[in-house]
């Protein structure tokens, strides 16, 4: 960035937080290729592929970034019986106080820490949480769920849990030696789709599994004039690093439906493909209503689209598809392929030898919803309707908020450990060098160290 920009952007870092900034000072780009293929072969201090917290009568609960997620997360976390919120921390004063109003309304009493980036220290040793939900700038969420972890709490990070391996290696080393969870909270397993394919796959309908498509398809380049906001700090993500940097909402279901990590299968390698980057800077050129000036002015090296191919241990195939860019329909894609036959979505349908009519023809609509009803997952037959009342994504943030209290309260594994929240996001890093050396397979690490074998898969849980 040329010298002309760094005001405005000073400006920008001084104020970020909109997605709920508790760390603003830490530089936005941070390190993206740094020990790619980093291995570290120091036993573990416990493993936590299988690990279960003691149970907790209460949950203390304290929240940093209250913006745009995080507020929601505040709200719905204060609803669910046996949460007690403790504290609320942001760096801007207001959205601490919407949060605080919104939690009171249940009864509850938290601190409010604000106003300096580092407040969030004062507050993990005030309050003394047994959960810290971050909900701020990716570069932050390493430094906080470490240290959320040394003081004795869970750590629940918002997506992607790091941006670096480095920092996932110092993510996993940092829960075995405390024995503390760190889940990345990737809501999309809890939606509805997602959970009756997983219950499909369990129950053996697609047979012995071959291929997978994820994506995060979404047109979000009007984020660049949202103000201090979610757009505001990613802009800048985008226009440095080129890669696949916002994979896990497809990914995150698909290597469930696999069980990758836990047992049966592992990523094994990544090759990623960008295409030219046009659309952002064309956008930029032609607003008038950018937050910051300085975007018409950026360079973006990330491309329009990334497209990736995984290829796991047993020899399946994944392609993951990145675009927040080109102006059409939502897709997280969601393809789950066996022997027997595909389950897919956006649009929901399902073509399965022996259950729908013709391999010719898709079950859609009301032959969809007819299968579905067959297969629902027991979660969402138990929650689903009030997961909707809810909100959230159509509920999928409630449950997942529910599914972690439960199994905190009942002393039970959490749905998603956090060697699947690194895997899930080294995506991210892997893809960028495997762009800039033209497509070259990067080998994932192993954040197991050799034991997701004895990881069970993640059950159907009523």
């Amino acid at each position: 960035m040329s010298a002309s920009n760094n005001t405005p952007r000073r400006r920008f870092l001084k104020n970020v937080g909109s997605a709920g900034a508790g760390f603003a000072a830490l530089q936005v780009f941070g390190q993206t290729t740094q020990a790619h293929n980093m291995e570290q072969s120091k036993p573990s201090a416990a493993y936590m592929g299988n690990f279960a917290a003691p149970a907790l009568e209460r949950v203390k609960v304290a929240m940093i970034g209250v913006g745009a997620r995080g507020s929601g997360h505040a709200k719905q976390l204060a609803s669910i019986a046996g949460v007690q919120v403790v504290g609320i921390c942001d760096v801007v004063e207001a959205r601490a106080k919407k949060a605080l109003a919104s939690v009171t309304q249940h009864g509850h009493t938290p601190k409010l820490y604000t106003g300096d980036t580092q407040a969030w220290h004062k507050m993990l040793d005030e309050t003394k949480p047994d959960a810290v939900f971050i909900a701020t700038p990716w570069n932050t969420h390493a430094p906080m769920a470490i240290m959320s972890m040394q003081k004795g709490a869970h750590a629940f990070v918002e997506v992607p849990i790091a941006t670096t391996l480095k920092e996932m290696w110092d993510i996993v080393d940092t829960s075995e030696a405390t024995g503390k969870h760190c889940m990345m909270l990737e809501n999309v397993n809890y939606g509805r789709e997602e959970l009756l394919y997983l219950n499909m796959v369990r129950q053996g309908v697609l047979g012995d599994l071959l291929h997978g498509e994820a994506a995060y398809i979404h047109a979000l380049r009007f984020q660049m004039e949202n103000g201090d906001s979610t757009g505001s700090w990613r802009t800048f993500e985008y226009a440095k690093r080129d890669g696949n940097l916002y994979p896990t909402h497809g990914l995150g279901p698909v290597a469930q439906y696999m069980s990758l990590a836990r047992g049966e299968d592992n990523f094994a390698r990544i090759s990623s493909f960008s295409s030219p980057a046009k659309g952002r800077a064309a956008y930029a050129k032609q607003s008038e209503k950018l937050s910051f000036p300085q975007f018409k002015e950026l360079n973006f090296k990330g491309g329009d689209q990334n497209t990736s191919i995984i290829k796991t241990a047993l020899g399946r195939t994944i392609m993951v598809q990145w675009d927040e860019t080109t102006p059409r329909p939502y897709s997280r894609h969601n393809l789950i392929m066996g022997v027997n036959g595909v389950l897919a979505g956006f649009p929901n349908r399902i073509s399965v030898e022996g259950l729908t009519p013709s391999y010719h023809e898709w079950a859609q609509g009301k032959d969809w919803e007819a299968i579905a009803t067959k297969y629902e997952h027991p979660l969402y037959v138990r929650l689903g309707e009030v997961a909707k009342k809810m909100g959230g994504h159509g509920g999928m943030d409630f449950l997942m908020l529910y599914r972690i209290i439960e199994c905190l309260r009942l002393g039970q594994p959490l749905d998603q450990n956090v060697y699947e929240g690194c895997f899930w996001s080294a995506v991210a890093p892997l893809s960028e060098k495997s762009v800039a050396e033209d497509g070259m397979p990067q080998n994932f690490p192993d954040f197991t160290r050799g034991q997701w074998k004895t990881t069970a898969p993640l059950a159907i849980v009523a």
